[in-house]
């Protein structure tokens, strides 16, 4: 499909005398009930009708009140919800061709060709194959009496859209699954946990988590926790691993770690393909070594409780999507899948992700493990490798300083951490600097071990101090300093003042060449309001606080009458977290400076909660950023609310403040930061090689300062002069934010009647063969 033929606005797509329905199938998976909830709102906004098909295929095979048509209000509340709603089953009946036929029959009744379907490899292969076989389903339909002509023709091709929900990550084609961030957050959840009563007694804690067939869940926690080994099926250890593990421990001991997390995905299996329970690793750290060992498995914890927010919008914007590529579908187009790329939602062919995903396997079954890690096409095994296993015997002669600037913002420490060891790993001598600049110019700086840093991922804040002061006035100084302790390199991380620390770094060479150094950013804000990258670390976390909050808030006015709250974020002049956490909220309205707004449009919105109130929806959420109108501030939007909703509804307001800056880091910002850190250490090493010359680091280039941002699916290094472009200084945003897309999708699951441009959604791409290579670039 050409990009030229998505340049519309999806109210041309008329979903009018058309059906959808829309199943869960297979394991649950937090965010299943969110895309539903896009799925049925997206489908009725555009004029179609949409069917609940509950239990699954099974559903689908009986018909009945298993088929229910869904309404407006029918999917509020949902979007908080774990597992799914509408109910899943395995169903050995729709394999058989009887099945598929008893299937086909019950949504011919009622006019349903179009399948949505959310869930695993199976799951998806198994609406494939009925779609193949519907045109001679309806055949043999019409030979039994059981459909008219009428209907053979009417309805004469079923289209399919598959989104994948699994939180073993386990699908091909895709960045992230519905249900592995939630995942990953219950499992983060037991870690921290269990590590506090793991130091108390210095214990070794062994984990099993979920994972037969894909290790991803085990890599990325033991990541997030800073875990001391870890297995997975896709990368058996080699033979002697047991005394190379062993040995491991025993030293962690001796320097007096009080802790050790040994992680195991359920499916582990060594090189002879035989299986690594967790309980055999517990008895042969107890027979070796004669620690105190406790063993935890986590099972279906894991797919419970509430999702992430990162799940909830995955799964709205892959809800709306996939109403989309329902609409634009032909007799023609293939069965597609909706996935993650980077930070867009795009479709890919169904078979072709499946097939890909069951080559993998294949490989693994083969023992052909390096093809499937290949094909599996994650990076974070060199990540792990890297900080667990590290190799101290290296040597240079370089010093490398780190230090945080900014406000503080959850992931800074698993930066830091990623970037000691991995300088460490690299032969370097690194350094911390305590509270940013300004520490810097007082010489309080010293080095950092591998073990100062034990311990870090998980805390929020930053260990190291930071502050907002900028380096201009202490110039001299940090000079001075960066002469004294023979410093060859810089890592900051930190928001926007550590980008315009680095600018007046950079501007201050021509006067002192102790700057003419490599210089490395990183972004840490929870405001995301960087330039250069799309997501800064802490962002994430912020937005899981906000979305937690506003899940209670909604909560408190439970069994109340009619309430609207106005809650109002963070961000200075981005509105980000506004824009966002109110689509991961369900909020009807977010207030921000980059899209003005005036008493006409607050007006309108009062009306639109009014006629809302109606219903039985009788809750209204709305989200303010705090610097997006000076005039309209969430006083005055309060006080609005509260006299224009009297007699319908009352008001309560929040100011949400530094909550969104504290709490320990989510998974995604502790294995951003730790990925992120671990490249620009890597960049370092080598710039450092590059610009020394003649006994001396000397780099006066632009490319020797950059900052190394995310964009869609690739870590880029961007010299920092070339960002002055795409910067509004004024209001310290960038000139472009990517995340203002998502803006319409918020509105139209609110009710509200808007465009969607879908310029950028996904068109069909038959590119999964070389996703596996792109990957190296993609952030946990």
């Amino acid at each position: 499909m050409a990009q030229s033929d998505h340049k519309k606005f999806f109210e041309n797509l008329s979903g009018a005398g058309k059906a959808i329905g829309v199943l869960t199938s297979g394991g649950d998976a937090q965010g299943m009930n969110a895309a539903v909830r896009a799925v049925v709102r997206m489908g009725i906004y555009v004029g179609a009708k949409v069917y609940f098909v509950h239990e699954g295929y099974q559903g689908m095979v009986d018909g009945g009140d298993n088929i229910e048509e869904a309404t407006w209000e029918s999917v509020s509340s949902m979007l908080q919800v774990g597992g799914t709603v509408i109910g899943s089953a395995r169903c050995k009946e729709f394999r058989t061709h009887e099945g598929r036929l008893k299937a086909a029959c019950n949504l011919v009744q009622r006019g349903i060709t179009n399948l949505c379907v959310i869930g695993g490899d199976g799951s998806l292969t198994g609406a494939n194959l009925f779609r193949e076989e519907w045109s001679g389903l309806l055949d043999e339909l019409l030979q039994a009496g059981k459909i008219d002509n009428e209907a053979v023709l009417k309805y004469s091709h079923l289209n399919i859209v598959g989104m994948v929900g699994s939180i073993d990550n386990d699908f091909c084609g895709t960045d992230m699954t519905i249900g592995t961030d939630s995942a990953l957050h219950r499992i983060i959840e037991v870690v921290d946990a269990i590590m506090t009563t793991a130091q108390s007694h210095q214990r070794t804690f062994v984990l099993e988590v979920m994972g037969r067939h894909c290790g991803y869940l085990a890599l990325v926690s033991a990541l997030a926790c800073g875990a001391d080994w870890v297995f997975i099926p896709e990368m058996p250890p080699a033979d002697g691993w047991e005394d190379l593990m062993c040995t491991k421990l025993s030293e962690n001991r001796a320097r007096k770690k009080r802790l050790n997390i040994i992680i195991v995905s359920e499916g582990a299996i060594d090189s002879n393909n035989k299986s690594i329970t967790s309980e055999h690793i517990k008895d042969l750290v107890v027979k070796c070594l004669g620690f105190d060992t406790r063993v935890t498995i986590l099972g279906h914890v894991q797919r419970g409780g509430t999702p992430s927010a990162f799940d909830r919008i995955l799964a709205s914007r892959m809800g709306v999507e996939a109403v989309l590529a329902l609409l634009e579908a032909s007799p023609d187009t293939p069965a597609c899948v909706v996935s993650l790329c980077g930070n867009q939602s795009v479709r890919l062919p169904l078979m072709e992700c499946v097939q890909m995903t069951q080559e993998v396997q294949k490989a693994m079954d083969e023992g052909k493990f390096e093809e499937a890690v290949r094909l599996r096409g994650r990076s974070g095994k060199t990540v792990l490798l890297l900080i667990a296993y590290a190799d101290l015997s290296l040597q240079s002669s370089f010093n490398v300083a780190v230090l945080n600037v900014g406000a503080p913002a959850a992931g800074m420490n698993a930066a830091v951490r990623s970037a000691v060891r991995v300088g460490i790993t690299e032969g370097h001598k690194m350094f911390a600097v305590n509270d940013g600049f300004e520490g810097f110019a007082r010489g309080e700086i010293k080095e950092i071990h591998w073990g100062d840093v034990g311990g870090w991922t998980g805390q929020g804040g930053s260990l190291l101090g930071t502050k907002r002061t900028l380096p201009a006035k202490y110039i001299e100084k940090i000079a001075e300093q960066m002469r004294i302790n023979n410093i060859n390199a810089l890592l900051v991380i930190g928001g926007f003042e550590a980008y315009l620390g680095l600018s007046e770094l950079l501007a201050s060479r021509g006067k002192y060449d102790e700057f003419c150094v490599p210089m490395v950013m990183v972004p840490a804000t929870v405001s995301n309001n960087v330039p250069g990258s799309d997501f800064s670390i802490g962002a994430d976390t912020a937005l899981n606080a906000i979305t937690d909050t506003c899940d209670r808030i909604k909560q408190s006015a439970s069994g109340t009458k009619r309430r609207v709250f106005i809650i109002e974020t963070m961000g200075g002049y981005c509105g980000y977290l506004a824009s966002v956490g109110g689509l991961a909220a369900g909020a009807d309205a977010a207030y921000i400076f980059e899209e003005p707004f005036d008493i006409r449009d607050l007006q309108s919105n009062v009306e639109h909660l009014t006629e809302k109130m109606k219903t039985s929806i009788q809750r209204g959420l709305v989200l303010r950023n705090e610097n997006s109108n000076e005039n309209y501030t969430t006083d005055f939007i309060y006080q609005l609310y509260s006299e224009e909703g009297k007699g319908v509804f009352d008001c309560r307001k929040n100011v949400l403040g530094h909550m969104q800056q504290g709490g320990s880091p989510s998974p995604f910002d502790r294995n951003f930061g730790t990925k992120i850190a671990a490249k620009a250490m890597l960049w370092i090493s080598r710039k450092l090689k590059e610009t020394y010359r003649q006994g001396r680091v000397f780099a006066n280039t632009e490319d020797s300062v950059c900052l190394l941002g995310m964009h869609r699916r690739a870590l880029i290094f961007q010299p920092v002069v070339q960002l002055k472009e795409e910067t509004d200084f004024v209001h310290r945003i960038p000139n472009e934010q990517w995340w203002l897309k998502l803006r319409p999708l918020m509105k139209i699951l609110a009710k509200y009647k808007t465009s969607y441009d879908v310029s950028d959604s996904g068109q069909l791409e038959h590119v999964v063969r070389n996703r596996s290579k792109e990957t190296e670039n993609v952030a946990i």
